[in-house]
């Protein structure tokens, strides 16, 4: 009898605790899991803005956050997935390979969506991934005071780089361009403080102004009005990973794997999509939002649902569920706006110096969490059941 390959496709915060809390399941005399990933460190997302910003973070080796687990590491970017042979085709430094699995989770995440904006692609700068995000960081290193920086977007991923930047560069002269109202989803005291906020830090607001056109050194609002911009910053959202979408997986408008409440695909019971990748129903039939906070819950949940069905035992489910968006205004204010479980605002909100460390500690706990995906929860390895193994082909002298 041979192992059972499990395969998981991005190491980022959803993919890496899959991969982490499935080996801390099983055993790994029946199961082999294996994680693909383009990086061989740990990339905190949403510490993105803090590294653009000019910040040194620590860095986190998977060798390091997975010794010892039995997760194997392969270092190379996905550039196939062929669901009815169940392989996936990986580009590593030694040239492409094909992996055959028996089940996958596939975690590939997303990237920043242009939203088909003209000249967005071109000249405008992400933070959606590290590349982008030491691009960024070069470019606003170089500007000299009293540079415009406008930023795009007015989400948690806009509020957050346009106050960091302003906090760590105050020389320069930042803008934030947003569709709607500043922080409109927010409660009313999630706004004042909002407003207060990026007051105090200098920074030049432009309300419902949606950005039509980026070019060299300036962008062309709605109405036709043009902001000068020596460099822009594009965080109108993500768009999901098209490779999903290019196979034989049922996908939503957006690209993203639809599948039930174990993460299970609908089409493909052998696949298993979680974080932004998934189409997931959350409260109220509403589809989770693209974020870390939606992500984890559907990692856990997929990881043990994998657990129990190669084992024969009861499936867990939990429904998924927000508490609060949090949200860092720079290094020394905050704002942890409190939400129902359908992510609408409610009134209360935690503000200032105190939200600043409630975020921080976050953020720490999202990173912990990737290298001890099971704390606090009873961990029994158990044996998988035996239809489940595959058999080793016999060779040809033994016929």
């Amino acid at each position: 009898m041979q192992q059972h390959r499990i395969i998981v496709l991005g190491a980022g915060y959803t993919g890496a605790i899959a991969a982490g809390r499935v080996a801390k399941r099983l055993r790994r005399e029946d199961v082999s899991v294996t994680l693909v990933n383009a990086e061989p460190d740990f990339v905190e997302r949403v510490r993105m803005h803090q590294l653009a910003a000019g910040q040194d973070l620590t860095p986190r080796p998977f060798s390091e956050m997975f010794a010892g687990t039995g997760v194997e590491l392969r270092i190379g970017r996905v550039t196939a997935v062929d669901v009815e042979r169940k392989a996936v085709t990986v580009q590593g430094a030694e040239g492409q390979e094909e992996l055959a699995y028996d089940t996958l989770v596939y975690a590939l995440g997303s990237a920043w969506n242009t939203q088909g904006v003209p000249g967005s692609a071109e000249y405008a700068h992400e933070i959606a991934g590290r590349p982008g995000a030491l691009r960024l960081r070069d470019r606003l290193a170089d500007l000299a005071p009293g540079r415009p920086v406008v930023v795009v977007g007015g989400g948690l991923t806009g509020l957050e780089a346009a106050t960091e930047f302003a906090e760590a560069r105050p020389d320069l002269d930042i803008a934030l361009a947003v569709r709607g109202g500043l922080g409109d989803w927010l409660s009313d005291t999630g706004r004042r403080h909002l407003r207060k906020v990026v007051d105090r830090l200098g920074i030049t607001v432009h309300e419902h102004t949606p950005v039509v056109e980026v070019g060299a050194g300036y962008v062309t609002t709605a109405g036709g009005t043009s902001l000068p911009a020596e460099v822009t910053v594009w965080t109108t959202g993500f768009a999901v990973h098209p490779l999903a979408a290019a196979t034989a997986l049922e996908t939503g408008e957006n690209g993203q794997i639809v599948v039930d409440a174990t993460m299970r695909s609908v089409s493909h019971p052998d696949v298993y999509a979680i974080g932004d990748a998934a189409l997931v129903a959350g409260p109220g039939d509403k589809p989770l939002r693209m974020s870390c906070a939606s992500g984890v819950p559907t990692a856990w949940q997929a990881a043990d649902a994998i657990a129990a069905r190669l084992t024969g035992t009861k499936i867990p489910s939990t429904a998924p569920r927000y508490f609060n968006q949090c949200i860092s205004l720079g290094r020394k204010d905050g704002l942890i706006q409190y939400v129902t479980a359908d992510d609408r605002a409610v009134r209360a909100a935690l503000r200032g110096r105190l939200a600043a460390l409630y975020k921080e500690l976050v953020c720490k706990g999202a990173a912990w969490g990737v290298a001890n995906p099971t704390a606090g929860l009873p961990v029994r390895r158990r044996p998988v059941a035996a239809q489940h193994l595959r058999t080793a082909p016999v060779a040809a002298e033994q016929r």
